[in-house]
């Protein structure tokens, strides 16, 4: 074991793999300087500089995966996919089925996601609910060092494409390249379990699709994951001292969602409670309702998302993603109900 950083683990994850398996590559934006390890190991040939043009160079990753290689695509925020959407939403998930299993794509899209470093509404979404919708294509969330390298690993492994999305207060780099010196006056709420952690040596695998119990309980069942994970398990600590104990669910996996756990977990507590920094409508917490309902169990429900856009000013900022106040609120409304 080894203690890492959030974004150390994933590139362990990366040179492991890397060192691996030769169709392994990496291409985006400033990828050489954000990658230097990654460069200076397996050269230019494999960590490739592109334009600033997410279009070109996520279509060029389809094209490459389609070819025999297996790219990984860095773009720098999740909310840039927007300029680039069609190669995935019309090509990669879908060449696979419009092929008849002749053609995949092994494409993994890195992208840092979230908000709570005050950059306004246009550079901190989540976005997660919105990619998972898409037919043909996996989406995951890792919470902690440890299951970021391990749901890299296991994307590398796919023969169709993954996204796969670090929330920005878990990477110690990306707090450094957008909040660094210019925001000195400005603190960051970051968990110290997710930014560090200990990572197995080399990593391990972690399935995606399986979520995992990070607090056992009996009175209410917390999903989330990313930083809200972390804002969960705070939450869950100070209802314990009001006698409540919460059991809370590290989903991991957006799409495929591990649909057994949530049931389970819903059925032994009867109550739920969705924690997600993600928009509200149409996404991860009404698909939790969804399973809940679709499983046949009886629970009471509520959630506490990201439901507008997501405003600049930090105060403001601030209320308007998950936190522990509001956590605790639902939950104990939730209880009491």
């Amino acid at each position: 074991m080894a203690r890492m950083t959030f974004a150390q683990a994933v590139d362990c994850a990366l040179e492991t793999a890397m060192a691996a398996d030769e169709r392994i590559m990496v291409m985006g934006e400033d990828v050489t300087m954000l990658r230097r390890n990654l460069y200076v190991r397996f050269g230019p040939r494999r960590v490739r500089q592109t334009p600033i043009s997410e279009a070109a160079f996520l279509g060029a990753g389809v094209g490459a995966a389609m070819a025999g290689l297996r790219p990984v695509v860095e773009i720098m925020l999740v909310d840039f996919i927007a300029v680039a959407y069609d190669a995935l939403l019309n090509e990669a998930s879908k060449v696979n089925a419009f092929s008849g299993g002749k053609w995949n794509v092994p494409l993994v899209v890195r992208a840092a996601c979230g908000g709570g470093y005050g950059d306004g509404g246009q550079h901190q979404q989540c976005l997660w609910g919105m990619l998972a919708g898409m037919p043909g294509i996996s989406v995951v969330v890792p919470s902690n060092p440890a299951d970021a390298a391990g749901l890299m690993l296991s994307a590398l492994e796919c023969d169709h494409p993954v996204v796969f999305l670090e929330h920005k207060l878990l990477s110690d780099y990306w707090l450094d390249y957008l909040g660094g010196a210019s925001r000195g006056t400005v603190s960051f709420d970051v968990p110290a379990g997710g930014a560090e952690g200990e990572v197995a040596k080399p990593p391990q695998p972690v399935p995606i699709g399986k979520g995992r119990v990070a607090a056992e309980g009996s009175d209410l069942s917390v999903f989330s994951l990313g930083v809200s994970l972390h804002r969960c398990l705070e939450a869950a600590s100070s209802l314990a001292a009001k006698g409540i104990r919460a059991e809370v669910i590290d989903l991991r996996s957006v799409t495929p969602l591990d649909r057994e756990l949530i049931a389970d977990s819903a059925r032994k507590t009867g109550r739920v409670l969705v924690v997600d920094e993600d928009y509200m409508g149409f996404g991860l917490s009404g698909e939790v309702a969804a399973t809940v309902a679709e499983a046949g169990v009886e629970a009471a429900f509520a959630r506490v998302c990201c439901e507008g856009v997501i405003p600049f000013a930090r105060h403001l900022e601030e209320e308007a993603l998950p936190n522990k106040r509001r956590i605790i609120a639902a939950a104990l409304d939730l209880v009491s109900g």
